[in-house]
């Protein structure tokens, strides 16, 4: 499939997927909307993907929303003309639209591992922390700009950040709008590791990709179900979930192959 905002390319079981706007320095318009979320929808339904990469083309992976977007917004929470419940009831239904773009990450049933450099502003937040993996260069720069707009974040860093690097230092960073650079992401738990450079981040990143492509892609998916079940749900039914997950799944021609390439003393390959 090819996008006018978002370049897609699929090799060796990794489907590397790029904004595509860099001269707005990746800000997401209606049309990156729509095309990011057809990407990760023909993403999720082909067995030949492993693993996904995620970046952005130029020198800032996400500067947020684009400005002409929140002009759509009040145009949208207006055309009810006398009814102001309905024209909310719209603007409501709009967000949860965009909501619904980065749940198809958070959803997705391969890992996916994001590379930030440059700016990774607002809804760039939203996007990283809807990923499995956050890689950045030390001097990316992270900052929830809402409340400077005067609005809340509403499409999943008010809610995702705090699991991430904890209740307090994610309220400094959503009320106070301050910048975190990629080295202070890394000390805090935002990325798992910022690098010197661009081209380290970029290497660092595939060599993850790779060595996820080669495991069990059924073994992935159920893992990725499982730590998402378990981050909204209670021990005792996150305990319940992966039993019924491995009764359903465990026998698979995965784990033949896995036994017999650790018998063999060789590299396993999985079916797609």
């Amino acid at each position: 499939m090819t996008f006018s905002t978002v370049d897609l390319q699929v090799s060796a079981g990794i489907a590397t997927v790029a904004l595509n706007r860099p001269e707005r320095a990746n800000a997401f318009n209606r049309a990156l909307w729509d095309d990011f979320r057809a990407a990760f929808k023909a993403i999720a339904s082909r067995p030949d993907v492993r693993v996904v990469l995620l970046g952005g083309n130029g020198k800032h992976f996400c500067s947020g929303i684009d400005v002409g977007m929140l002009a759509e917004m009040r145009d949208i929470a207006a055309g009810a003309g006398d009814c102001r419940g309905r024209g909310s009831d719209a603007l409501r239904r709009y967000i949860l639209d965009l909501q619904d773009v980065f749940r198809q990450v958070e959803l997705c049933p391969q890992p996916v591992i994001v590379t930030i450099s440059g700016a990774c502003i607002g809804a760039g937040v939203d996007l990283a922390t809807a990923c499995d993996l956050r890689y950045a260069t030390r001097s990316a720069r992270f900052c929830l700009k809402e409340i400077d707009l005067a609005i809340v974040a509403d499409v999943g860093a008010v809610q995702r950040l705090p699991r991430l690097i904890g209740d307090g230092r994610a309220r400094e960073m959503i009320y106070t709008a301050r910048e975190v650079d990629g080295a202070e992401a890394e000390a805090i738990g935002l990325v798992n590791k910022a690098f010197v450079s661009e081209d380290d981040m970029r290497a660092g990143a595939l060599e993850v990709a790779k060595v996820l492509a080669g495991k069990s892609p059924l073994a992935l998916r159920g893992c990725k179900q499982s730590v998402l079940f378990s981050r909204d749900h209670t021990v005792e039914d996150s305990l319940a979930q992966v039993a019924l997950w491995n009764a359903a799944m465990m026998m698979s021609a995965d784990l033949t192959e896995a036994i017999a390439a650790q018998g063999e003393r060789r590299t396993a390959i999985y079916r797609d």
